[in-house]
């Protein structure tokens, strides 16, 4: 099964995907606004995407697919992984999920593809898994996740004093919200 945006498709992640998400969780340039936890060797990575349950409610993690050519839009050729999304800490109780994403391969960045993963991302939340809201934090200095977060609708609803520290200096988050109805 896959999921469709404009031009991206998202798609379960594989173990055959650990090289890519391996290189992206050890590139600073990728993981700058990301918590990235400790290095870990390639050989965990792939375990941990063969011992990962399977897709399920509280935790979904696609794979970004983006055409394989970056200047292409849309149309022809192949597909590539580029980054990944996630809507996790789902429960049908509360009808909410927390979003995470970043695309890995920089070539691909500043093409519109995170925006048009985002929203794919979350019209398969509103739709196959009846959320209510999806959630976010994300760093008020990283302008570009932000633009693309407003983008699709997500509204800032508070901000975190000094959560993550980053070149010797404690930053602040904001934590932003989209409702159901509110998606762009």
């Amino acid at each position: 099964m896959f999921v469709t945006g404009e031009r991206v498709r998202l798609r379960a992640m594989e173990p055959e995907d650990a090289e890519a998400l391996w290189r992206w969780n050890h590139d600073p340039e990728v993981m700058r606004w990301m918590d990235a936890g400790y290095a870990q060797p390639l050989a965990r990575v792939r375990a941990w995407l063969q011992e990962r349950p399977r897709n399920g409610y509280d935790d979904v993690l696609f794979g970004i697919e983006a055409p394989a050519d970056p200047g292409a839009g849309g149309a022809g050729g192949g597909r590539r992984l580029v980054g990944l999304v996630r809507l996790s800490g789902a429960a049908p109780e509360i009808g909410c999920a927390d979003l995470d994403i970043y695309l890995g391969e920089k070539e691909y960045w500043g093409r519109g593809l995170a925006t048009d993963a985002v929203r794919a991302a979350c019209r398969y939340g509103f739709e196959a898994m009846r959320l209510h809201k999806v959630t976010l934090t994300v760093v008020v200095e990283n302008e570009a996740a932000l633009s693309v977060y407003r983008k699709v609708g997500f509204v800032e609803e508070g901000r975190l004093r000094e959560v993550f520290r980053r070149d010797g200096r404690w930053l602040d988050k904001y934590t932003m919200g989209l409702l159901e109805g509110e998606l762009k």
